[in-house]
């Protein structure tokens, strides 16, 4: 067996190889396993259910319509085959890095590079969509024009929950429970009141769930959109070194989580739209970003929109907290390889990366000054279509005892990622591109000061 297709113990294919040990040597620390699979599952939906079902949904509406039905169906879908080719990978190799380590185990440095640094990028635009989102909903609820102190008050946010998060993994945990459990009775609240409504226009929901409306290319582009949001089980992955038994709970935790959200969104957009229409929920969005509790304000049930808005608030913040986590845990990864700067490698007494939580936590700071979430959001659509072709390539390469499921999934899962990326705004495309020659560029330099 190759090297690079075997277990945890070598690494680096074409590249050198590398015992564990030098990766994470005794000067750097360890990771400790605290999370089981009740609690993987929980940071996965801490991961989902915030801005893509709060925020993203009302985005995709405005360009597909009423087929954002048929657009959530399809990105779960996609989600589903790229979540079970994370999920054998992440059993084969259970450590800290996601993609960016598959991709080095199994494919070449350089696509192994690639992956981590899309990774960095997209999920860092997607903790600044969270964090100017979860603003945008605590200054609706209390009555605040958001024009003035939407990025001021997304900034505090993110500077609080890089503090929780630098505590350590436990302190995290317990923090997300408490979020994701706020959120799902929001999200209950929010369909309950809306039901009513919903049934009396099943005929607009059926229609939506069939992809009536702006045809091919706009279900497409909003199927995109949305599947950024269904990504989140890959944090689930990305923490793999702090996983119990992580073989057995990984692959569950994945798999439970991805049927949980789906059923949760298809939910929460068949009220949003039987309530208001396509037109409506894009138009929510557009005013204030904060569309679900918008419309939960015309429901005839007395407060639902402060408890919508208290749910978006919470998931908001566990979407950030759950990406400070994962984009962390990355960074650390990438400085145990020299990849990024060592010091970055580093973990304290109490099991922590401190050094790479406070930079993650720099850099989506920094992109929150943006300040336009669909313009984050649709970035981290492209760069995080990237990300999962190279996790479903990696699973392709994955020798046969090593395989958990067909290699048909992972096939199906890598085209289509490349065909959605296509669908992406051309700007972003450009842009996205542009960034992965700079990684690249990085990448070549770092390793040349290695050699040194």
């Amino acid at each position: 067996m190759s090297p690079c297709a075997g277990g945890i113990s070598t690494t680096d294919c074409g590249g050198g190889v590398r015992s564990e040990s030098q990766l994470v040597g005794k000067q750097t620390g360890r990771l400790a396993r605290v999370v089981g699979v009740p609690g993987a599952v929980l940071l996965g939906l801490g991961s989902i259910l915030g801005t893509g079902i709060f925020v993203s949904v009302g985005i995709a509406a405005g360009v597909a319509g009423p087929a954002v039905l048929a657009a959530v169906v399809l990105a779960s879908l996609v989600a589903s085959a790229n979540g079970l080719s994370s999920a054998q990978l992440a059993a084969r190799f259970p450590v800290s890095g996601g993609t960016y380590e598959y991709g080095y185990r199994t494919l070449s440095p350089a696509l192994g590079f690639t992956a981590g640094w899309m990774f960095l990028c997209a999920k860092s635009a997607s903790a600044a969509t969270a964090a100017l989102g979860l603003s945008a909903y605590a200054l609706s609820a209390a009555g605040v024009d958001g024009g003035a102190a939407r990025v001021p008050l997304a900034l505090a946010v993110v500077v609080a929950l890089t503090l929780v998060v630098a505590g350590g993994m436990r302190r995290s945990s317990r923090t997300n429970a408490v979020i994701v459990a706020v959120t799902l009775a929001s999200l209950a609240a929010f369909v309950a009141a809306g039901a009513p409504e919903a049934v009396k226009r099943a005929g607009a929901i059926g229609r939506g769930l069939l992809g009536g409306g702006g045809g091919a290319a706009a279900l497409l582009e909003a199927t995109a959109l949305v599947f950024v949001a269904f990504t989140g089980y890959g944090r689930i992955a990305t923490l793999g070194e702090e996983v119990r038994d992580p073989a057995r709970s990984i692959p569950r935790a994945i798999i439970l989580t991805l049927l949980a959200t789906m059923a949760l969104y298809l939910a929460v957009v068949a009220v949003a739209i039987g309530a208001v229409g396509a037109a409506g929920l894009a138009g929510a969005t557009g005013g204030t970003a904060a569309p679900l509790e918008v419309i939960a304000g015309a429901f005839a049930a007395p407060g639902i929109d402060r408890v919508i808005a208290a749910g978006a608030i919470t998931a908001m913040a566990g979407v950030l907290l759950n990406l400070l986590l994962g984009l962390s845990r990355v960074l650390l990864a990438m400085a145990r390889r020299g990849d990024m700067p060592g010091a970055l490698a580093r973990v304290d007494a109490g099991g922590s990366p401190r050094a790479a939580v406070l930079v993650t936590g720099a850099i989506i700071a920094a992109l929150v000054l943006i300040g336009d979430v669909k313009a984050t959001w649709s970035f981290s659509a492209f760069t995080v279509l990237v990300y999962y072709a190279l996790t479903n390539l990696a699973a392709l390469r994955l020798p046969a005892e090593a395989r958990r499921y067909p290699r048909a999934l992972a096939a199906l899962g890598l085209v289509a990622c490349l065909g959605l990326a296509a669908w992406i705004e051309p700007r972003v495309i450009l842009c996205g591109a542009g960034l992965i020659a700079a990684g690249l560029i990085w990448h070549l330099v770092a390793r040349r000061l290695r050699q040194r």
